[in-house]
């Protein structure tokens, strides 16, 4: 599924249809440049779990932010100064992927051979300057059908 944002505020809608269909323990993978919309789909995730998305940051220098405080916990990861995957085996990564939260990696390719065997994928590109191409794809029955639901929900 191919979705075109033409500006922040639908990025945030984006996510807020994306959070209407999750459940405990699903994870999100996001991949894109810098400036993108990663974060800004995550502030969107977060604010349809009725959390506070302007405390949604880009959690670059502690890899990890858990915020709760709403229908679901979010567990928001920020991979970009990750320089090797195995320095978030000390974190217990996996703990929080398998937990009750949602899960919600930003650059997500830097976890190589320790990301997930299924997973939603959300690769956000530029099309201009303040327009987005979101791309997603599914790894797994399970995100195939949330994709399914995710795409009824933008679609109406």
């Amino acid at each position: 599924m191919e979705i075109i944002s033409n500006s922040a505020a639908e990025t945030r809608n984006i996510g807020r249809a994306i959070a209407k269909n999750v459940l405990p323990g699903d994870i999100l993978c996001l991949v894109g440049q810098l400036g993108s919309g990663k974060t800004m789909l995550t502030k969107g995730i977060a604010s349809g779990l009725r959390l506070n998305a302007e405390k949604v940051i880009s959690p670059s220098f502690v890899l990890i932010r858990e915020h709760w405080q709403g229908r679901r916990a979010l567990y928001h990861f920020d991979l970009y100064r990750l320089n090797d995957p195995e320095d978030i085996l000390a974190l217990g990564y996996e703990d929080y992927l398998y937990g009750n939260g949602v899960s919600v990696i930003e650059w997500a390719e830097r976890l190589e051979y320790l990301l997930p065997r299924e997973f939603l994928k959300i690769e956000l590109t530029f099309k201009d300057k303040s327009k987005r191409v979101l791309k997603f794809s599914a790894q797994g029955k399970h995100y195939k059908d949330l994709l399914g639901r995710i795409h009824e929900d933008i679609r109406n």
